[in-house]
């Protein structure tokens, strides 16, 4: 069965750079920026959400969609590890 390009590739604890190597090009492919996001990781802004500027926003948001895309290509044993992790860098890098 074909894997779907809409669809980040499914990881299940087992063949890791493979699903690397997949993901990097689905955040590419989404959105460039959140290939940044993922790899780098967002600049998260000390002061409260009502001081953040249209950059901050922009930026904790792409952090957003970049978990929630790793989060929904995880299996529960895998998602269970990383679900305390608050940037999108920090699960990458803990994967």
């Amino acid at each position: 069965m074909a894997q779907s390009i809409d669809k980040p590739h499914f990881f299940n604890g087992e063949h890791y750079a493979y699903w690397k190597n997949r993901m990097m090009f689905f955040f590419k492919a989404k959105d460039f920026h959140l290939w940044d996001i993922v790899e780098d990781g967002p600049f998260v802004p000390t002061t409260s959400r009502s001081e953040w500027s249209a950059n901050d926003r922009k930026n904790m948001g792409l952090n957003c969609k970049a978990l929630h895309i790793i989060f929904c290509a995880l299996g529960p044993d895998v998602y269970a590890k990383v679900s305390s992790c608050e940037s999108a860098k920090e699960v990458w890098d803990k994967l």
